[in-house]
């Protein structure tokens, strides 16, 4: 869980040239959000949140305008497609104790046999946790697992306080074995002869 005091100011223009305005001066528009309240439109000090936001499903301590502190969770990030900027964010209002559904990233640890490669069925895992205590990733251990092995939602170790709510046969990853020299080039020929009766048939 990353959570981060952050002085933020509350904003009256909008639209694109009242954003454009707000990020030349260093500053990143925002809307926070939720339990039940009006949505409140702020600008947060660029640098200090994308050090905040350097971990996933960051928790910030917000204060508005000098006023009281308020908790929120980056719900939705927009980013600058080529520059590292942060150009919007989405905070959504938690409460300590409070359950969230988050996505996790999902990291694998451990090795496998050197004939065999890791097949991801799923790069994060959507958990409940307590707002406040949102855990950064989730291990997985492939440790002496052989071809054909697969590890599902039900075999992982969960941090405490998660609860993962889908199915425990969920497939996260299987053990395959490495294609060879002479299947990749197979389907590599399968792939042109296809692509070629394409090109026939137009």
């Amino acid at each position: 869980m990353s959570q981060n005091k952050i002085a933020a100011v509350s904003r009256s223009e909008f639209g694109k040239g009242a954003a454009r305005r707000t990020r030349r001066a260093g500053l990143v528009p925002a809307v926070l959000y939720g339990h039940g309240t009006d949505p409140v439109h702020l600008s947060l000090p660029a640098h200090e949140l994308s050090l905040a936001l350097r971990v996933a499903n960051a928790v910030l301590e917000i204060t508005i305008d000098g006023g009281k502190s308020q908790l929120a969770l980056a719900k939705q990030v927009q980013r600058h497609p080529v520059k590292p900027e942060i150009e919007h964010l989405d905070l959504v209002i938690v409460r300590k104790g409070e359950k969230v559904t988050v996505e996790v990233a999902l990291v694998i640890i451990g090795t496998h046999p050197g004939d065999a490669m890791v097949v991801m069925d799923q790069q994060t895992i959507a958990l409940e946790a307590e707002a406040t205590h949102i855990p950064t990733d989730v291990e997985v251990d492939i440790t002496g697992l052989e071809i054909g092995a697969t590890i599902t939602a039900g075999d992982l170790k969960l941090p405490t306080g998660s609860v993962f709510n889908g199915e425990p046969t969920d497939l996260i990853l299987s053990i395959q074995p490495t294609p060879t020299q002479e299947a990749e080039e197979a389907a590599e020929g399968e792939g042109e002869g296809a692509e070629a009766g394409s090109a026939e048939e137009a």
